[in-house]
C-alpha cells in the first residue's frame, strides 16, 4: 500500500511551506537541495521539516494539504506544537456574525 504524506517546511525566512509527497525523505532532501529552481522553497533555504501526517488514500492527503494551505501562521504553529486545544481555539469562528454573538 502507497503511503502519502503532507508535510510542512519552515524555511530559512520563517515562512511555512506545506506540500504533498509521497516520498518525504526524498521530497525533503529536493528542497534542500534546490532541485527545483522556481520552487518557493528555492530561495528560502535552507529549510527545515516541522511536521509531516502518512495517509493512505492520495485523496484524503490533497484535501489536507488543501485545508493546512489555508491556514493562518497562528494555526499552523498550534498544529506543529501538537497544541491542539489552541488550534480548536484558533478554529473558532469569533465574527460579529457568528452564532455566539446572536443574542434575542
Amino acid at each position: 500500500m502507497k503511503i502519502f504524506f503532507v508535510y510542512i517546511l519552515k524555511c530559512s525566512d520563517s515562512s511555512y511551506y506545506t506540500g504533498i509527497t509521497s516520498e518525504l525523505d526524498k521530497r525533503v532532501k529536493e528542497h534542500e537541495g534546490g532541485k527545483h529552481t522556481d520552487s518557493y522553497t528555492f530561495s528560502r533555504r535552507p529549510i527545515t521539516l516541522v511536521y509531516f501526517e502518512q495517509y493512505s488514500n492520495p485523496m484524503s492527503a490533497i484535501a489536507r494539504e488543501t485545508q493546512i494551505k489555508g491556514w493562518t501562521r497562528k494555526k499552523k504553529e498550534a498544529l506543529i506544537a501538537e497544541n491542539y486545544d489552541l488550534l480548536s481555539e484558533l478554529a473558532q469562528c469569533n465574527n460579529i456574525t457568528s452564532y455566539k454573538n446572536y443574542r434575542q
